[in-house]
């Protein structure tokens, strides 16, 4: 139930910690994963890792805010892997800033990765979906998609100044964009869903953990390794009955 063996996966964002343990994943269940990150050697290690563990996987580069980039890694992966069963959409861009500084020009060019950029990425792998008789894409969101940024919870990084502006509006998006996918193409056999961790640690997080576990009820962030589980369930045919969904997993943060 929990087996992908003989699919092929594309992961971007390969290079974050979210991305590799989606690749790592779904490696160790048998999938052939093409590992996209716009940091081709951090998609490199994470590749490599997976292959030295007798698992199939290949790192390739992927700049989602051109469009000969996601043209030419969606073409590469298929040449090398064949048609994408399962697409995981995890890049994110980083542009922080307050809304009433924050520039057109950061806006438009996060939008280009965000938004644009996600668009084509479906685009291209959805008509191969379609050719093929079914497939599955999976999204990583987050639960500011669902509830707000709370500057409270940031002092180390600088409150608002720690965050995105377009972090809660592409994440609240890309979860809208799931359900019409979901709802369009499932007669085409097509599932799409959505994956929203809560806090994370990572690098860039931990310096907050203390105040954000404070208001979470399992008290901690979750470890990338956490998503695991979950991405797999979406991945497989555990989830087969199941589309449009978002999919929660913040330690009961959202639940108060």
């Amino acid at each position: 139930m929990f087996r992908l063996d003989g699919r092929v996966a594309l992961v971007s964002g390969a290079s974050s910690p979210i991305g590799s343990a989606a690749c790592d994943v779904l490696a160790d269940a048998g999938a052939i994963v093409a590992c996209a990150a716009r940091n081709v050697a951090k998609a490199e290690a994470a590749a490599a890792a997976i292959v030295r563990r007798g698992g199939k996987a290949f790192a390739l580069p992927l700049d989602l805010s051109s469009e000969k980039s996601i043209d030419e890694t969606h073409r590469a992966a298929v040449a090398r892997a064949g048609v994408v069963d399962i697409l995981v959409h995890n890049a994110i861009s980083q542009f922080p800033g307050h809304v009433e500084r924050y520039s057109r020009a950061d806006w438009e060019a996060s939008m280009a990765v965000d938004a644009t950029g996600y668009f084509q990425m479906t685009q291209l792998c959805l008509n191969d979906m379609i050719r093929k008789g079914g497939g599955n894409i999976i999204t990583i969101a987050s639960i500011l998609g669902i509830v707000s940024f709370d500057k409270r919870l940031y002092p180390n990084r600088g409150g608002l100044d720690s965050f995105r502006p377009n972090y809660s509006y592409v994440k609240a998006g890309v979860a809208g964009f799931t359900r019409f996918i979901a709802a369009s193409y499932a007669d085409k056999n097509i599932r799409a869903n959505c994956l929203s961790p809560g806090g994370v640690d990572t690098e860039e997080t931990h310096p907050d953990e203390a105040p954000f576990a404070a208001r979470t009820p399992m008290g901690r962030f979750a470890q990338p390794a956490e998503m695991k589980g979950p991405i797999l369930f979406l991945a497989s045919d555990a989830s087969a009955y199941m589309t449009g969904q978002n999919l929660v997993v913040d330690g009961g943060y959202t639940i108060l």
